[in-house]
């Protein structure tokens, strides 16, 4: 027994010596864990409310010694930037707590407009702005949620009255030349860095990852409809045929307005929107002829409609170099690509709204070179009427410059 009782009293100190041990050394990593305690902030990013940020600088210097420049970096004037701060504060603001200090809206509007205008990361961004890029990450999803829901309904709807659908038919006529016509349809593709599990879903032809945005186009480079999220390996005439867009042309829930006959004619046809040789044709939508074989009547007609056609590339063009992220790879999830592309059409409406946009001469307008893509079977009826407006862009509706445009002499 006495020899049983020494062996329990040796693993009794035995235990408590490692217990002990152990506990002296959670009191040192305590103590240096003390010593090595971070802030809420790195010390530099502390700074940013001492005048010394990027955001400091725009309003307080460029806002009033160079206003150039301030439009040059939000992409827009104050007063602009004032209407939309107004707007969305409410939506965006943070309140002050003890242990610190919060982020004002109108810089967190401004870090995402500078995100939008510049595609840079949000590390980049923190390093500009003294803003960490976690908290950069939160703030710009949130803005542009509050983006959207503030003017969407204002600067990107489609038009309700048959006086608003010809209000566009005259602009497309008198800027264009192409009477009847109700907007420029396209496809543009978005790319993006999508996620490993989502293989080739979002792969196009182009060899990227990407979503592709569908648009309808005004005269005056203005977004009616816009339709985002289908995977890029998706044609467009395939996008068109799935959006909400067609689903309303086929229930004919747009309220159009009746057919007319073409100006100094008898020829009637319907209101109706152009897009390349990649949409299906349609009594709605026109497309060129075949490139195969063409008369010069038909080489008229594709010059004319390319002519208004590419109003929705040229929007394209404008909206990327305006809001430069679409010109990058968006490194975000299709959701957070989608929701920054929307914000990008809205605020491109809201700014086309007060700074029109410089309109082509002819001179500067040539035929361009349309491919030959999928086949598609198009109605009689939807022939006959690209035939009518052939047969009226060569008679009453001829410009002078037109043989000259499609190198006829």
């Amino acid at each position: 027994m006495s020899s049983l009782k020494q062996k329990l009293l040796i693993t009794v100190a035995v235990v408590s010596s490692v217990l002990l041990v152990r506990q002296l050394r959670q009191r040192q990593c305590r103590k240096l864990k003390k010593k090595n305690r971070k802030t809420w902030q790195e010390k530099w990013l502390q700074r940013r409310n001492a005048g010394r940020g990027v955001l400091n600088m725009l309003h307080n210097e460029l806002r009033i010694e160079d206003p150039e420049a301030y439009k040059n970096y939000l992409r827009m004037n104050h007063d602009q930037f004032t209407e939309i701060l107004q707007k969305i504060s409410e939506d965006i603001k943070k309140v002050n707590t003890h242990f610190r200090e919060c982020i004002p809206a109108e810089q967190r509007l401004a870090v995402t407009l500078r995100y939008l205008a510049c595609g840079n990361t949000y590390r980049d961004l923190m390093f500009a702005t003294r803003i960490h890029e976690s908290t950069i990450s939160l703030i710009i999803p949130e803005v542009c949620q509050a983006i959207i829901k503030g003017f969407m309904n204002q600067y990107l709807k489609m038009p309700q009255t048959v006086s608003e659908w010809e209000c566009i038919a005259k602009d497309f006529e008198e800027q264009w030349n192409f009477p009847m016509c109700i907007g420029a349809i396209d496809g543009k593709h978005i790319n993006f860095q999508a996620p490993q599990s989502a293989g080739s879903f979002y792969y196009n032809y182009k060899g990227h990852h990407s979503i592709v945005l569908l648009a309808l186009v005004d005269a005056k480079y203005k977004f009616i409809y816009v339709d985002l999220g289908v995977n890029g390996r998706n044609s467009d005439g395939c996008v068109f045929r799935e959006s909400s867009l067609k689903h309303y042309i086929d229930n004919n829930l747009l309220n159009f307005p009746d057919d007319k006959t073409l100006p100094g004619t008898t020829l009637k046809v319907p209101f109706c929107m152009v897009g390349d040789d990649a949409f299906p044709m349609s009594c709605r939508l026109m497309k060129p002829y075949p490139s195969r074989n063409l008369t010069r009547e038909k080489r008229i007609f594709n010059y004319r409609l390319s002519r208004a056609r590419r109003i929705v590339e040229n929007a394209f063009g404008i909206l990327a170099n305006r809001f430069r992220i679409l010109l990058n790879t968006i490194n975000l999830s299709p959701e957070k690509a989608e929701m920054d592309t929307l914000t990008c059409c809205i605020l491109h409406n809201h700014l086309a709204s007060n700074n029109p946009f410089y309109t082509r001469t002819e001179e500067e307008c040539h035929l361009e070179s349309i491919a030959s893509q999928g086949g598609s079977h198009s109605s009689r009826e939807a022939i006959n009427i690209r035939d009518k407006f052939c047969e009226y862009f060569n008679s009453v509706g001829r410009v002078e410059w037109q043989d000259r445009a499609v190198g006829i002499v």
